[in-house]
């Protein structure tokens, strides 16, 4: 199962609450959400936290489960993707700011069941690795060593890595190695959370292998479009 992740932006002229709405009521709803191959999809939309001010690098992440390659590959050659979703992509998101990762992800505190309309809050922690790590070692590192030291942040509710797969290499290096994503009850939680030595223990961590300067941090609200369950 391929797990994408798609770092999108406003157009310029639209507010972040303008770009929200039309990308949960109308774009995943008309356009996305009709491309036959996607058996799971949401999109999270950027929640400001305290302290946060300035422009936002992305204002949300559409999250798109699809089969495989080949299945991704034919839902880059529908109608539903090349006259629906691509077409109307220029209409509200900043698409030369758009970053894809395709992810293997790994869930290492499973949680409970989802909820379509659950109130949590998700923490995303992109990262690429610091030149000299070669990209196994810094896969292993940050499954085997690194990802355990979570377990300890209060409030965690879930929590996945999400790593880029192989073909994103093929012809040179992918933009970003990996996602962490981390589930709070609220951004009371999640502020709580980051203020707490266990969170400032894992962030270390996280920067034994990764370049401080493509760390990014983005808090989110999850929307299901085809979800929680898996479209037959």
């Amino acid at each position: 199962m391929i797990h994408q992740l798609i770092f999108a932006s406003p157009r310029p002229g639209m507010s972040e609450p303008e770009f929200h709405d039309y990308w949960t009521r109308v774009h995943a709803v008309r356009y996305a959400s009709r491309i036959p191959q996607i058996k799971r999809y949401a999109v999270d939309t950027r929640t400001a936290l305290p302290g946060e001010d300035g422009d936002p690098q992305w204002s949300g992440v559409a999250e798109i489960w699809l089969p495989g390659p080949e299945e991704q590959l034919a839902s880059l050659q529908t109608r539903e993707f090349l006259d629906g979703a691509r077409m109307d992509e220029p209409r509200w998101a900043a698409f030369w700011q758009t970053i894809v990762l395709d992810t293997d992800t790994h869930v290492l505190v499973d949680g409970p069941p989802f909820q379509r309309d659950e109130p949590g809050v998700k923490l995303f922690l992109l990262y690429k690795r610091r030149e000299g790590w070669s990209l196994d070692d810094a896969r292993r590192h940050a499954l085997v060593k690194h990802a355990p030291t979570a377990g300890p942040i209060p409030g965690l509710r879930r929590y996945w890595l999400g790593q880029v797969v192989d073909g994103a290499y093929g012809v040179g290096e992918a933009v970003l190695d990996g996602a962490h994503q981390l589930w709070f009850d609220d951004v009371d939680a999640l502020v709580a959370a980051r203020s707490s030595a266990a969170f400032r223990t894992f962030l270390d961590g996280l920067f034994d292998y990764a370049e401080p300067r493509y760390v990014h941090q983005l808090a989110t609200r999850q929307n299901w479009i085809i979800g929680p369950a898996y479209r037959a």
